[in-house]
């Protein structure tokens, strides 16, 4: 029976598609076709009906999303995000409240000497760069925005550390606003497994998927995906049998848990 997750904020509830029971255990590998004709095609595996089953049941399994990264404000997610890249959101939660604590503004942050900057998020790796990243937005911040994080994606990906994801992640949680979708490693490994892009860069893949979910899904489908990825649908021997996407999915590497 699958399994459902407890979230907080944004969300509707779909209707649970129904699951197709393994008949053997052990790895297991599906061949399927390829069928996929493109992003305006209505066959295949980009047909609406399709589009609209998957998103379904994310909606089912995950009906309450929310940003994993804890903030309590725009400035927050936006450096608790910078921190996120090659690293878990876990320990991006364990680093974030001392920093917070120590350096809580823009301009707090841009006065900071690097080395104590450092020290504070060594454990979140790359912490060289991620420090001139986290010091150099706030100076931005606090000496062109007023020390507040501005509200549009044009503006956001000045910011040092602020490239599109980055901005896309604060802009939808913070504001509400979809300018763009949210390509983590999750979301481009499984649009990819559940053949909904075929990119090689997050770029491509937020592009196509631009065009294939409807705007008003971006924000949520983003979490839901990144949930599904850490909950489920795992890069290594994915749990297909408690997954309530697996009959709409024709990924080679299926696996089956006994």
């Amino acid at each position: 029976m699958l399994r459902r997750y407890k979230l907080a904020i944004m969300g509707t509830t779909g209707t649970k598609l129904a699951k197709k029971k393994p008949t053997t255990t052990g790895s297991k590998k599906t061949a399927r076709p390829d069928i996929r004709k493109g992003t305006n095609s209505p066959r295949g595996d980009l047909a609406p009906e399709r589009i609209a089953a998957i998103l379904k049941g994310l909606d089912e399994a995950y009906p309450d999303v929310e940003c994993a990264l804890h903030h309590r404000s725009p400035w927050e997610l936006l450096v608790a995000t910078i921190l996120s890249a090659q690293c878990t959101d876990v320990r991006v939660n364990i680093v974030t409240p001392e920093l917070f604590r120590r350096f809580p503004t823009p301009a707090a942050m841009a006065k900071a000497k690097l080395p104590e900057i450092e020290e504070l998020i060594r454990t979140a790796g790359f912490f060289h760069n991620k420090a001139k990243s986290i010091q150099g937005a706030g100076r931005r911040i606090s000496e062109d925005f007023g020390g507040k994080v501005p509200e549009t994606l044009a503006e956001l990906i000045t910011v040092p550390g602020a490239a599109r994801k980055t901005a896309n992640v604060v802009l939808g949680v913070c504001f509400g606003k979809a300018e763009g979708v949210v390509v983590d490693t999750h979301v481009f490994r499984i649009t990819h497994r559940l053949d909904l892009a075929k990119g090689d860069t997050p770029q491509k893949v937020e592009q196509e998927l631009m065009q294939l979910i409807p705007q008003e899904r971006w924000i949520n489908f983003s979490h839901q995906i990144i949930h599904h990825g850490r909950q489920v649908c795992i890069a290594r021997k994915p749990k297909c049998d408690q997954c309530i996407l697996e009959t709409v999915c024709h990924s080679e590497d299926k696996t089956w848990h006994s």
